[in-house]
């Protein structure tokens, strides 16, 4: 650390805090609370849980595993920040639309692909 810059001394317990250091920094803070989901994010999520469950009645193929991933993060996402941001719904329709297959025989993949505009 050179000289001129300024220290951080952090004592005692910083339980349930949230930090943001730097000159552009920026911290948000949820503690204890769940984000509140619009009705188009629920129905999302509860799509994504379905097509998740799906994908594992179907034969395991670097397809369907790129695809559950992509919908682990989202589901992830959704239940985090109560949204899927558009370049995770950008992806999840670049799957899905190179699945086609899959998404004319699971009914659930249907349905996420219809919520992501597909």
């Amino acid at each position: 650390m050179a000289t001129d810059e300024p220290g951080v001394n952090i004592s005692g317990g910083v339980h349930g805090s949230t930090f943001a250091i730097g000159s552009h920094a920026h911290a948000e803070s949820h503690h204890g609370t769940a984000p509140g989901r619009d009705e188009a994010a629920e129905a999302l999520l509860t799509a994504v849980r379905e097509l998740r469950a799906d994908l594992t009645r179907v034969r395991a193929t670097d397809e369907t595993a790129a695809l559950d991933t992509a919908l682990a993060e989202t589901e992830e996402e959704i239940v985090t920040t109560g949204q899927a941001g558009p370049t995770r719904r950008e992806r999840l329709r670049g799957l899905l639309d190179d699945s086609q297959a899959l998404v004319g025989l699971i009914a659930s993949a249907g349905a996420v692909a219809g919520l992501l505009g597909l």
